[in-house]
């Protein structure tokens, strides 16, 4: 394990969430702090917070490569250079994939996986000189598809492979890689659904026990630090959750289809049902920044 003191962490998302919660903790071990979030007054009151010294703040949309770049560029004018990048930035839709809007599905895909190419990508020059290490945050839903979740299962399982495919490139130039797989974290994204979507969480109830519980943001964000620490290849909350990755080919079998079946039928109308009385494929946090399609989503009895 190496010390962090010293170090320079560039976090999207860091407004809210897991990445608020890595930031304050990533100040305790002595990092300054490079805080990216399209959400300015949230993440201009944490910058302030942690102090003008240690901390500067970009509000970007993450899908927007040029801002990403020129806030990345300089905070290595500000700091000397970047040495780890926790790559957080996501949003979910709500509903099946016939129920879905197609612009929110579009800017799920645009945050969740072009959001972080953009980040480290940005970020790669300053971290290949420092031998850094980009940790990507995925998701259990990599793994284990979650009802109503579609949009959002698929971007964490392209983030898990982007993540492959990285260390592959840049491994060899002592840069480490990783991908940070999580159950639900109780995060704004989480209370959202939870007060949007009281059915998707009726489909989460038939999961094992140990499957269903949410998760502190703190516990999280001590992960990710010990990640980070570690330059692991793989960060787990809780831990046993590396059970599911190994698991992946059982779970996407065949065996599985019957069980997953099943619970779309228990739960999945019920879900669109409630998307549809909302009028919107994601929470209304997000809805500012979505461009609807004019073709109206079919709504889905249940």
């Amino acid at each position: 394990m190496e010390s962090l003191a010293g170090k320079v962490a560039l976090i999207t998302g860091a407004a809210r969430g897991i990445g608020r919660a890595t930031a304050l903790l990533l100040a305790r071990h002595g990092v300054d702090l490079i805080l990216l979030d399209i959400d300015e007054m949230p993440l201009r009151e944490l910058a302030d917070e942690l102090g003008s010294d240690h901390a500067v703040a970009y509000p970007v949309d993450v899908t927007d490569f040029d801002a990403v770049r020129h806030a990345a560029e300089s905070a290595v004018a500000r700091f000397g250079g970047i040495d780890l990048v926790l790559a957080n930035a996501g949003i979910a839709s709500y509903g099946s994939l016939q129920q879905v809007d197609p612009a929110v599905f579009a800017r799920v895909v645009d945050v969740n996986v072009t959001g972080v190419f953009n980040t480290f990508r940005a970020a790669m020059p300053s971290v290949i000189e420092r031998k850094g290490y980009i940790l990507m945050v995925s998701s259990a839903a990599a793994f284990l598809p979650l009802m109503g979740q579609s949009p959002y299962n698929a971007t964490k399982a392209a983030i898990d492979h982007l993540a492959t495919s990285l260390r592959a490139e840049i491994g060899h130039r002592d840069v480490a890689v990783g991908s940070a797989h999580m159950l639900v974290i109780d995060t704004p994204l989480a209370q959202d659904v939870a007060e949007d979507l009281p059915s998707f969480f009726g489909a989460l109830e038939e999961l094992p026990s140990a499957m269903r519980g949410i998760i502190p943001v703190e516990d999280c964000a001590v992960a990710m630090v010990n990640g980070m620490a570690h330059r692991s290849r793989r960060v787990y909350v809780p831990r046993w959750i590396a059970a599911t990755a190994w698991l992946k080919p059982l779970l996407a079998s065949r065996i599985m289809d019957k069980q997953y079946g099943d619970i779309a039928a228990r739960h999945l109308g019920r879900v669109d049902s409630e998307v549809a009385g909302l009028r919107r494929s994601t929470s209304a946090r997000n809805m500012a920044n979505v461009h609807l399609s004019t073709a109206a989503a079919p709504a889905i009895d249940g």
